[in-house]
């Protein structure tokens, strides 16, 4: 068999490195985010998604340089098409990308195509695989790890017109976004016009990203994703399982109350993890001696260590909203969405892992670069 043949990119320039040694300075976020991470990874790991493993027919572009550049439409929350546009237009994010200072970036339709070829299996697999990449990455990198692992989950609002969408199925036509559920986003108790107090669930059409996060590093390091309706506290041993198969020392697991289930806590026991799962009043509250399990669990060390960091989730979930774009679906049906949250993970994991490694923060916003 040969060898991968890829596009040629970033070669000779007239310009040489000149210009990038000028615009992009030694401390730039993007200079420091290509040089820490060692991208060849990528390049060899996301090849085996290929037909023929691009060693035959047309050299393709090469899968570590696309890459970047969908790295680049999350980091700015850009639509494809303007990411296509910022690199040709912003010199920093050409480089991070990989072109030389006179070469067009591959058409927006081909980061349309570089997706398309890694989900061909109908699922997200290569995505997943990416941000346990990138854990590893930060682990050989020396960044360190600690035993609290936090569970949560957050949710991105369906990329549909919720009325029109409604009209559809009473008419029995086609949904724009079919595996798009109805979910419970907050149950708050409010006063009625009578001023009894009454329980009002405010719910959203759309998609659930469950995250699995280290407190101490900050990096999240599994992700599982799913309709709005799913229930939070059954994705709990699926994320658990996921951070094991990373090797990491697990001690404590924090979690609100949706994930506050027998069987959770009973298998987080039976591996010797302390459980931090916000325990619902009703445990604590019983009148015969059942309760004294709970009110243990409620008043030891492990517990009130693992409540205290929670708080870092619900944080990370806001940053992902706030800049990058992770409170409304980019894509319809939940293959896509997937996509749309491991991405998101990278991110926000790259971010950090720059931080921690060099001291620069990410300081781009997206009307910076288009």
């Amino acid at each position: 068999m040969g060898k991968e043949r890829f596009k040629a990119q970033g070669g000779s320039s007239f310009w040489g490195d000149f210009v990038y040694d000028r615009v992009v300075g030694p401390d730039h976020f993007l200079r420091k985010l290509k040089e820490e991470v060692p991208w060849q990874h990528f390049t060899y790991k996301l090849v085996k998604w290929y037909r023929g493993r691009a060693k035959e027919g047309r050299p393709p572009y090469d899968p570590g340089l696309l890459l970047r550049m969908l790295l680049v439409s999350y980091l700015y929350n850009l639509s494809e098409r303007q990411t296509e546009q910022a690199v040709n237009d912003n010199l920093p994010i050409k480089y991070f990308v990989g072109l030389a200072v006179d070469e067009r970036a591959p058409d927006h339709s081909t980061l349309t195509a570089f997706k398309r070829r890694l989900t061909e299996n109908g699922r997200a697999e290569a995505f997943e695989g990416m941000l346990a990449e990138v854990v590893q990455i930060a682990l050989e990198q020396g960044v360190e790890f600690g035993r609290i692992q936090l569970i949560d989950s957050t949710h991105s609002i369906a990329d549909v017109n919720q009325w029109k969408e409604g009209k559809r199925k009473r008419e029995g036509k086609p949904l724009r976004d079919a595996e798009a559920r109805w979910g419970v986003k907050e149950t708050k108790q409010e006063r009625d016009a009578k001023g009894k107090a009454v329980k009002v669930r405010k719910s959203f059409l759309g998609y659930k990203a469950h995250y699995s996060m280290d407190s101490q590093s900050g990096m999240i390091t599994s992700m599982v994703p799913t309709g709005g309706h799913a229930h939070d506290g059954k994705q709990l041993p699926k994320l658990l399982e996921k951070d094991e198969a990373l090797g990491l020392e697990i001690e404590i697991v924090s979690a609100d109350r949706g994930y506050d289930d027998s069987d959770n806590h009973v298998l987080l026991w039976t591996k010797g993890i302390h459980s931090a799962i916000h325990l619902n009043d009703y445990r604590t509250r019983k009148k015969d001696g059942n309760k004294e399990i709970w009110v243990a669990m409620r008043e030891s060390e492990e517990y009130q260590r693992g409540r205290r960091e929670r708080y870092m989730i619900e944080r990370k979930f806001g940053e992902g909203k706030k800049w990058h774009g992770l409170g409304r679906c980019r894509y319809v049906g939940l293959v896509r969405y997937a996509i749309q949250g491991y991405m998101t993970a990278i991110v926000l994991n790259l971010k950090r892992l720059v931080i921690l490694l060099t001291g620069v923060p990410f300081g781009g916003r997206a009307r910076a670069v288009v």
